[in-house]
């Protein structure tokens, strides 16, 4: 692939992740301390991501893989979320701003699966030449949440306005992308083109249901982190919140690269279980610290989250990489997908909300205890994962697949 296309690959990159780290760190932010909302229908937008990940993989395996030329699909889809943008930037009223952004974000999760799968279709070697793109998307998170954060955009509609903006230019952009015109003009236009029976089959395996369901038990104290991080250190009287976090994503490109060093030495089992645990220390940094003398269990908590995703997540990926015939891993992996970002944030946001407005207080929210309460839910699932999961295969097969570390820094 030549130095040019790599260039504009980057770029797609960044715009897209700059879009979604642009509205959605602060988004609980401006929803409680501007617009007044309560703790449970912030919870239910911020989990409108949780449903338009449910119906991604439908529109991308039914239409976009199938009818039409991917840069269009991109352009169109992006040119439709900045409208949407602009029109949830005005909008006050909790039904007016839930619908429009449930369907911005039926336009933009399938678009993070276009990307990739553009980018993937430019590539003689995916292995090597995805991983340098990919993390552009990373720093394009870092730069929206650096540029909101030193701006003091945090309590305002001003982050939607700029993601607004930024979505047009993708649209425009993802016209100028390589033609990439679809390929499964014969193939089967029903649910199970999407999520094969084989693949389903998978989890009549003990490990591989195990897993699943641990993923999505996990995801749902995940979304408190998600949904709530940002208004949280606000409230803490923590300066330029949404730069803060983004040290979070900072950490992940140190973690990816001590992934293979530990899989090596844990195995499958124990980088899921490191990965969990993470997400319960995090959570406790989250209740016992502060903005003052206890600001560092703040920054550890932020610093962890390369642990708490990589370590899980990716090292998930590679486990259903191992456990699923070639033929059959991408839809393994868009399964898991469907549970977890789908299904698993889905009644995240439902319980995390719930839980916030319970805890609502006049002078703001009682963190400790909505942060204990995330911790206990994630020990949960850590406890039951710890005692019902069993790989089959020894450290040694682990360290094979180790050398075969999927490329994508996800966030």
């Amino acid at each position: 692939m030549s130095l040019a296309m790599k260039a504009r690959l980057s770029v797609m990159m960044f715009l897209e992740y700059f879009i979604w780290g642009g509205w959605y760190v602060t988004f609980a932010t401006w929803l409680a301390t501007t617009l007044h909302f309560n703790g449970q229908q912030i919870g239910l937008a911020a989990g409108a991501t949780a449903v338009g990940a449910m119906v991604a993989p439908f529109l991308v395996g039914l239409i976009a893989d199938k009818y039409f030329s991917t840069q269009w699909v991109l352009a169109a889809l992006h040119g439709a979320g900045a409208l949407l943008l602009f029109t949830a930037a005005r909008t006050t009223s909790f039904a007016a701003l839930y619908g429009t952004v449930l369907f911005y974000c039926f336009t933009f999760m399938p678009t993070l699966a276009l990307t990739n799968s553009l980018a993937f279709r430019q590539m003689s070697d995916p292995k090597l030449e995805f991983g340098p793109i990919r993390v552009l998307g990373t720093l394009g998170w870092i730069v929206a949440g650096l540029l909101v954060g030193s701006l003091g955009w945090e309590a305002t509609a001003k982050p939607v306005q700029l993601a607004a903006g930024a979505s047009l230019l993708m649209a425009l952009y993802c016209l100028t992308l390589p033609a990439t015109p679809p390929l499964a003009h014969t193939a089967g236009s029903g649910v199970a083109s999407i999520f094969p029976r084989e693949a389903v089959a998978l989890l009549k395996q003990r490990s591989m249901a195990v897993f699943a369901l641990a993923s999505f038990l996990i995801c749902i104290p995940l979304q408190f982190y998600y949904a709530f991080t940002n208004l949280f250190l606000n409230e803490s009287g923590v300066r330029n919140a949404a730069g803060q976090m983004t040290g979070g994503q900072m950490s992940e490109l140190g973690c990816m690269l001590l992934i293979p060093w530990f899989f090596r030495r844990l195995g499958v089992k124990y980088m899921l279980v490191a990965g969990m645990a993470a997400w319960v220390l995090r959570y406790l940094l989250f209740a016992y610290g502060n903005a003052g003398p206890r600001m560092g269990m703040l920054w550890a908590g932020i610093l962890l989250h390369g642990i708490c995703y990589d370590f899980f997540f990716v090292t998930g990926q590679i486990y259903i990489d191992r456990k699923a015939s070639q033929a059959l891993r991408a839809a393994a992996q868009g399964l898991i997908t469907f549970l977890t970002y789908g299904v698993g944030m889905f009644v995240g946001s439902w319980l995390s909300g719930a839980v916030v407005q319970h805890y609502t207080l006049s002078t703001g929210h009682n963190w400790r205890a909505i942060w204990s309460i995330s911790a206990l839910v994630a020990a949960a699932v850590l406890l039951l994962f710890l005692v019902s999961f069993q790989d089959e295969q020894d450290h040694a097969v682990a360290a094979d697949q180790s050398a075969s570390l999927p490329a994508e820094v996800p966030l």
